[in-house]
């Protein structure tokens, strides 16, 4: 492809993802001044068929466009990728957590990629599963409670820590301090015995029974290994290379850890992805997650009125829902609100606000009886003034 040609591609008046595939797809071959000619010509009749029209109602189209197939849409979870245990929610109650900006998806999972030589070793693939997986105390030894000393006593398994490739001190010290920390409990007092490999836990109140039951269940369950929201880590080998899926989510603790390809790693928690990586990030995964959701059901929808919805819940910088706690009930217009949910309480509020409705969405002009701003309703005929 010559230089005049390439100039043409950079020139045209089209979307930088077309011009891009446009140029993957012509650098690799020979073709003639006609054949280029013939190529731009057909894309330019496409693209131009496929814009949107001035005072189109791409809202109302793209509310179509997803509700109509949406009512096709099956209630159900799924075995995720074949891998045994681990669910997913899929169909419809996942488009409606993606809609409704869900904070905590019902089942939220990770698919983490690995770097280098850890994506193909599996002993290398199997040790960052371990420093990704929440494994708690009682996994690595013995724990014994002691009714007579009104101790709860932890007896390390060196063997264990050596294949799990932490040390014995980790643990020790691990453990009273994430007690501590995450579990805001602190109603004991520990003593360490690194050479026996030894915790003992004692209550600051030694005549209490339920005392002492409830620290050896927080000295059962804290983790001393891993990430604490990911319970579980299956390892799968996937054309050529070991791929991590989860059951739990932490994108920021997941990215500290060495060997994890953080280019590639992606979870289905849209606000947790909006947090770490940014609100573009965000968008992005609203569009992601939400065409993948319908693709999976066999519904194919334009990616077009998915990106308009997904515009609308991030363009003030934060993931927001549609609903009444969201965009819906943000409306500058207040019939538009009081049309959508709790009606009376709308209207009661703006009428002591002394709020005035200017008309000027599709909701309210519709309630009034009015042509709606939008089409022909758009457009205001002008006709100059004979002067005589």
């Amino acid at each position: 492809m010559d230089k005049k040609m390439l100039k043409e591609i950079e020139d045209a008046d089209l979307p930088f993802k077309t011009k891009n595939d446009l140029l993957k797809y012509l650098e690799s071959r020979k073709i003639t001044r006609e054949q280029f000619d013939d190529i731009m010509g057909r894309i330019r009749i496409e693209y131009n068929n496929t814009r949107v029209e001035p005072c189109e109602a791409v809202g109302v189209i793209a509310a179509q466009s997803i509700g109509e197939p949406g009512t096709q849409m099956t209630m159900r979870t799924f075995h995720y990728a074949g891998v045994a245990e681990i669910n997913v929610t899929l169909g419809l109650p996942r488009l409606i957590e993606i809609m409704d900006a869900r904070k905590n998806p019902s089942t939220p999972t990770m698919t983490i990629h690995l770097e280098g030589d850890y994506s193909t070793n599996r002993d290398m693939a199997r040790e960052v599963s371990w420093q990704i997986e929440a494994a708690p105390l009682h996994e690595f030894g013995d724990i014994t409670t002691d009714m007579l000393e009104m101790v709860v006593e932890v007896r390390l398994n060196r063997d264990v820590c050596k294949k799990r490739k932490i040390s014995v001190e980790d643990i020790l010290d691990r453990a009273p301090a994430k007690i501590k920390e995450r579990s805001h409990y602190r109603d004991f007092e520990f003593e360490q015995d690194i050479d026996d490999a030894c915790l003992i836990f004692k209550p600051k109140n030694h005549d209490s029974y339920q005392n002492l039951f409830t620290l050896a269940e927080y000295v059962r369950n804290v983790i001393v290994q891993g990430i604490d929201d990911i319970e579980r880590v299956v390892v799968r080998k996937e054309n050529g290379e070991y791929i991590l899926y989860t059951e739990g989510s932490n994108i920021k603790g997941v990215f500290e850890v060495e060997g994890v390809d953080t280019s590639r790693t992606r979870t289905n928690n849209i606000a947790e992805i909006s947090e770490v990586l940014g609100i573009e990030a965000g968008r992005n995964a609203i569009i992601d997650e939400a065409l993948s959701t319908l693709r999976e059901q066999g519904i194919q929808v334009d990616v077009r009125h998915i990106m308009l919805v997904a515009d609308m819940m991030c363009m003030e910088g934060e993931v927001k829902q549609i609903g009444r706690h969201g965009i819906a009930g943000e409306k500058e217009s207040v019939l538009s609100r009081a049309a959508f949910e709790v009606t009376v309480n709308h209207l009661l509020d703006a009428a002591i606000a002394n709020e005035e409705d200017i008309l000027e969405g599709v909701t309210e002009n519709v309630i009034v009886g009015q042509p709606i701003q939008l089409g022909t309703g758009d457009v205001k005929l002008i006709a100059k003034k004979r002067v005589a």
